[in-house]
């Protein structure tokens, strides 16, 4: 079990590192906040379902979020 978060982890973090361009404020808030609704439906102890949806959710979140962050500059 706890290799499945271990390899999760560095399955995330490979993915957010491949980025090679300069991101939007909304782009990076989604990432952001996709990675925190994943991590805490992980620490959490979800099931598969709950995990994926809590990251979709949070990615949802964090893309709002940064882009109203971005229009107020």
């Amino acid at each position: 079990m706890i290799k499945t978060k271990v390899l999760t982890l560095f399955v995330v973090t490979g993915m957010l590192g491949g980025c090679n361009e300069t991101l939007s404020d909304g782009q990076k808030g989604a990432l952001v906040g996709a990675a925190a609704g994943t991590g805490i439906g992980l620490l959490a102890g979800g099931s598969f379902g709950a995990v994926v949806g809590a990251g979709l959710v949070g990615g949802a979140v964090g893309y709002l979020g940064g882009t109203a962050i971005g229009n107020s500059k």
